[in-house]
């Protein structure tokens, strides 16, 4: 791969390099992720605390351990990448090994939560499990660095991939099931029940949980967790187009 790890600026977040062998049939390369590198503070804490807690062997070996596994002194750690191309993505891991899923084969689940503490917010914390329909499995994380970039890259790049064959689909008849829920040209069904179309009256995603409100009801009619969601920008897309973009159930 291109680039050697030992000459990156401790503040890049993204390189242009060559794509990685296996990844031939994914178009162009768009953009290439790298690993977020710690901040100076913080690795020298690490180190600091692993010194000083040698005392107490196991906790001292645990923090020394947590910085040798950052990408600031692990070159293994370093030469990872997250690459986003046109039809799909590939992710270099720490033994060079190429993982890659298509645009409009894969599925994502998506995880993200704000941290606190005593009341004060210290973070974002990413995680997005993929599969592919051979039952391949990928965990990405804020390992890398923007992942305020590339989730929603994810996202939207598998909308676009396959809305118009799941609306093609809704057309003939088949129902779509997202975790919990199943939608048709009817409306929306979960284990409790059913609503039409036009019985909906908003859907929503709420701190962390999609919500589906029934007109002239205050209390929301079913509340998911967004986590839950198989490609949830899908699944927002496909919702919007069957309510305002004019499918019928006699198309």
């Amino acid at each position: 791969m291109a680039g050697s790890t030992a000459q990156q600026d401790p503040g890049q977040t993204t390189v242009h390099e060559a794509a990685p062998p296996g990844t031939e049939g994914l178009g162009r390369l768009r953009e290439t992720f790298l690993p977020k590198r710690i901040g100076t503070v913080r690795i020298a804490a690490l180190l600091s605390m692993g010194i000083v807690s040698l005392i107490l062997p196991p906790l001292g070996a645990y923090f020394l351990w947590l910085a040798a596994r950052t990408p600031n002194l692990s070159r293994k750690q370093a030469a990872r990448r997250l690459h986003l191309f046109e039809h799909g993505l590939a992710e270099v891991g720490r033994n060079g090994k190429v993982s890659v899923f298509r645009w409009d084969s894969m599925t994502a689940l998506q995880e993200i939560t704000e941290r606190y503490a005593n009341g004060i917010y210290v973070g974002t914390t990413y995680v997005y499990r993929l599969s592919r329909e051979d039952g391949t499995t990928l965990k990405v994380t804020d390992f890398y660095a923007q992942p305020e970039r590339w989730g929603p890259a994810f996202q939207q790049e598998i909308t676009r991939a396959q809305l118009p064959g799941l609306l093609a689909g809704l057309e003939q008849g088949r129902a779509l099931t997202y975790g919990g829920l199943s939608v048709n040209l009817g409306g929306v069904a979960t284990t409790k029940g059913s609503l039409t179309w036009p019985e909906i009256e908003k859907v929503e995603i709420s701190q962390g949980f999609l919500v589906l409100r029934k007109s002239g009801k205050k209390l929301p009619w079913a509340t998911v967790p967004a986590k839950e969601i198989p490609n949830l920008f899908l699944f927002l897309a496909l919702v919007d187009q069957v309510r305002y973009g004019g499918l019928r159930p006699d198309a």
